[in-house]
């Protein structure tokens, strides 16, 4: 009695392992054929028999073929990158210029981008095209204009670098100019511009006020002229009118400095010695 139910346990635990394989290896099967883009991903299934398939899966779970098939999963969101490049410009002065560069794949051309670039496909492409657009564009202007104009520049550098990553199925969100710097010797030379500049405007300065001095005496001359004719017009009809002319500038003299002295004048009654000088 206790060798049958030994037998018996002993058939039932070989059946229930056989039954654990076969869950297991249908479990791990189902595992292995199921597969779940997240949001913002996309994926891009590998054939081993018919290569990359054109048709993108969207996000939510997914059925494939277990070793035939295998899912590359794509990040569609937008990405940041910071590009620096150090170019010459069209005067031969070397500039610094940084770019920000918010990029995302084309999701329609992901098979297409796997089978060219890979997952990396924005460190293999956006550094090496923003170079190339970078320099080309630089040289096109001088040192001052890309200070003076740099919202065109920076417009152009946006336009093209746009339509050269659009070859690559690229797409970006925005590109912009966010750092500019030029050699040590061209800042030294604006300085010197600035300084120069500073001198050439101060001595227009004193040109300018030396000619309006130059009017101003000739005025004066001119009024003094005027006022000796007048003044001997008047003697020639009055005879004394010099003479009295004389006495009156004479005692006003007198009178404003006896005014800002601080000592007691006495003056002799019923003397008229301001009016009796000369």
């Amino acid at each position: 009695m206790s060798g049958g139910g030994s037998t018996a346990l002993a058939n039932g635990l070989a059946r229930l392992a056989r039954y654990s394989i076969v869950l297991g290896v249908a479990g791990a099967a189902a595992q292995s054929s199921l597969y779940v883009v997240n949001g913002g991903q996309r994926a891009v299934i590998f054939n081993r028999l018919l290569g990359i398939e054109e048709k993108v899966r969207g996000e939510g779970m997914h059925l494939c073929i277990p070793w035939v098939q295998r899912p590359i999963i794509f990040d569609i969101r937008t990405r940041p990158h910071a590009i620096n490049s150090v170019t010459g410009t069209n005067d031969l002065q070397m500039v610094n210029l940084t770019l920000r560069v918010l990029s995302k794949p084309d999701k329609e051309k992901l098979p297409t981008i796997y089978s060219r670039l890979g997952l990396d496909w924005d460190e293999r492409v956006l550094p090496s095209i923003a170079n190339e657009v970078l320099k080309a564009i630089v040289a096109q202007y001088n040192a001052e204009q890309l200070l003076t104009q740099r919202e065109a520049v920076s417009r152009q550098i946006r336009e093209t670098l746009t339509a050269r990553a659009k070859q690559f199925n690229i797409e970006l969100d925005d590109v912009s100019m966010t750092h500019l710097t030029f050699g040590r010797e061209y800042a030294s030379a604006i300085e010197a511009k600035q300084v120069t500049q500073q001198e050439a405007e101060r001595s227009k300065y004193i040109v300018q006020v030396a000619e309006q001095e130059k009017i101003a005496a000739v005025v004066r001359a001119e009024g003094e002229s005027t006022a000796a004719q007048l003044i001997s017009d008047a003697m020639s009809k009055s005879g004394d009118g010099l003479l009295q002319l004389r006495r009156i500038e004479a005692a006003k003299e007198i009178s404003a400095t006896l005014s800002r002295s601080r000592n007691i004048v006495y003056l002799p009654k019923g003397s008229n010695v301001l009016l009796n000088m000369g």
